[in-house]
């Protein structure tokens, strides 16, 4: 974990534990805040903010035990986001100005018992079980058995898989499925607020631990959080903790970081710059990419990260931005053999063979005993139907040309 992902780790932490005091501190003795609105939890985060009214229409009941956060959303009828697994939490919205028959839709982010088993006590109260009309809606993948005790209740099941558009109570969100934690995790998505329900996907302080006897698996969680990374993101509800205002891609990048340090078996610190190299090796480019960004962020003219992110946008084909950040690189030091080496291949991407082979003469100028040089000015060569010269390049033609000679022609041909 880099020192910077440590220290926004416990601000989070620290930011989490002084609103849970809030509500909890009541005298001497902690008391649980019971139902309260997202609106009230967001106001007291942030005493500037503003919360749209569709927060005014969300109530929820903070988790504890062996119970997952609940979620009521409210409009025409009333939608629960994880039932939890406390019958007393369901007991107390009762209580309040809420019916159970007005109960017509539950989501599970996933099947875990302190998330999902509050479904089949809500199903039990004589006014649900006489109408049978809520819909339960869950990923395909949610467990066999907890599935199977939904469908011999008679209740409609919806199963999804992911990209789906809900109504909830009169606003709209989209269905990301996020496994990882578990194989059948999904958060939902309201862009005009820009908001998710993340289940335990995303919590206020970090990564979840991976469930395998659930389906879990570290590098799912880590396609996961990217496709999260993706959508705008203010504001998390997640699956324990309290919900996140603001802060929410700064709380997505820190299990992203986590979910980074867990892949590479890493503790203890270490910076952006020698993560960068490991995760290249291990052929996650995507994420040494982000580790030079956030270098870039603190120092934006680091050669070392513009060359590294270079090369990896290169393998990703992403040419063009290679050729961007190269050429910085050149306009401080023209005579860059790394650098040069770098636009010459992203050239060879983009099909420049002619004005690629430049690059690599310049490289192999400065230093003859780049060998990628003469390789990849073989490459040039053989594209460009110079067979004989490519081949007269010694090190292409031992160690290159006669491994991916199929590969070349087909590509020549095409």
């Amino acid at each position: 974990m880099t020192e910077e992902t440590k220290k926004a780790k416990e601000e989070m932490e620290n930011a989490i534990k002084e609103l849970e005091q809030q509500y909890t501190k009541v005298d001497e003795q902690p008391k649980h805040p019971g139902w309260v609105t997202i609106a009230e939890v967001f106001n007291k985060a942030e005493m500037s903010h503003k919360t749209d009214p569709i927060f005014e229409n969300m109530v929820f009941m903070l988790g504890y035990d062996f119970s997952s956060n609940i979620y009521v959303i409210k409009g025409d009828y009333l939608t629960i986001v994880d039932p939890g697994n406390d019958y007393t939490a369901l007991m107390a919205l009762f209580d309040l100005d809420y019916q159970p028959e007005d109960i017509k839709k539950i989501v599970l982010t996933h099947g875990h018992r302190d998330h999902a088993m509050g479904l089949f006590e809500l199903l039990n109260y004589p006014a649900i079980m006489e109408n049978k009309d809520i819909e339960i809606i869950i990923h395909e993948k949610g467990p066999d058995g907890f599935k199977q005790m939904i469908k011999e209740t008679d209740f409609p099941l919806t199963f999804v898989k992911g990209g789906e558009i809900f109504d909830l109570g009169g606003s709209e969100w989209e269905v990301i499925p996020t496994p990882g934690h578990t194989m059948d995790g999904i958060s939902l998505y309201h862009a005009p607020t820009k908001t998710a329900f993340t289940g335990d996907t995303i919590l206020p302080y970090g990564m979840a631990d991976v469930d395998d006897t659930a389906g879990g698996r570290l590098d799912h969680y880590m396609v996961s959080i990217k496709e999260l990374l993706k959508r705008d993101i203010k504001n998390i509800l997640p699956g324990h903790g309290v919900p996140v205002v603001s802060a929410g891609r700064r709380v997505i990048e820190v299990a992203y970081e986590s979910v980074i340090a867990k892949i590479l078996e890493i503790e203890g610190d270490i910076s952006w710059m020698d993560l960068a190299p490991r995760l290249v090796q291990k052929g996650l480019l995507e994420e040494a990419v982000y580790c030079c960004d956030k270098k870039l962020v603190g120092d934006p003219e680091d050669l070392m990260a513009l060359q590294l992110k270079a090369y990896c946008l290169t393998d990703m084909g992403r040419n063009p931005e290679s050729i961007e950040l190269l050429d910085k690189i050149l306009a401080k030091q023209s005579n860059n053999p790394h650098a040069l080496l770098g636009k010459g291949h992203a050239l060879l991407g983009m099909q420049q063979y002619e004005e690629s082979m430049q690059y690599f003469d310049d490289v192999i100028k400065i230093n003859p005993d780049i060998k990628e040089a003469h390789i990849y000015k073989g490459m040039a060569l053989y594209f460009l139907g110079k067979y004989d010269e490519a081949m007269d390049i010694e090190v292409f033609r031992t160690e290159f040309a006669e491994k991916f000679k199929d590969e070349l022609e087909k590509k020549s041909n095409e």
